[in-house]
């Protein structure tokens, strides 16, 4: 455990960053029939298996991030993961009201992840 106060804060924000994705990856087991029909009706070729691949990733890469092994990868990876998922899961164009704002605010919150994960890339060097 860190001792000064940037390592503090540094090795919180890689368990915070990279606890979301663990937990979103678990969250994601338990509504996998849902997200699969929903990537399914997006056009999502092997959905059920995208699905299942982008589960591991998030799971695997955010474990990798909290505990700070092959961080900057790790980071590149989710943010390549925010990439593809945001648009497909946040299409905020294609609701009105409540629905919309609720998607702007999942692509905006992505957007700050990738941020994150783009420090953290950057503090690795």
């Amino acid at each position: 455990m860190p001792v000064d106060l940037p390592s503090t804060l540094l090795f919180l924000g890689r368990l915070l960053l990279g606890g979301a994705f663990v937990f979103a990856g678990l969250r994601n087991i338990q509504n996998a029939a849902f997200l699969t029909g929903l990537m399914t009706a997006r056009g999502v070729p092997r959905a059920r298996l995208a699905l299942w691949a982008g589960i591991v990733l998030q799971i695997i890469a955010g474990a990798l991030v909290m505990a700070g092994l092959w961080t900057a990868i790790a980071c590149a990876v989710l943010v390549v993961f925010l990439v593809v998922a945001t648009p497909m899961f946040h299409n905020f164009w294609d609701h009105q009201g409540p629905d919309r704002a609720a998607r702007i605010n999942g692509v905006v919150g992505n957007v700050a992840l990738g941020g994150g994960f783009l420090t953290l890339i950057a503090q690795s060097f």
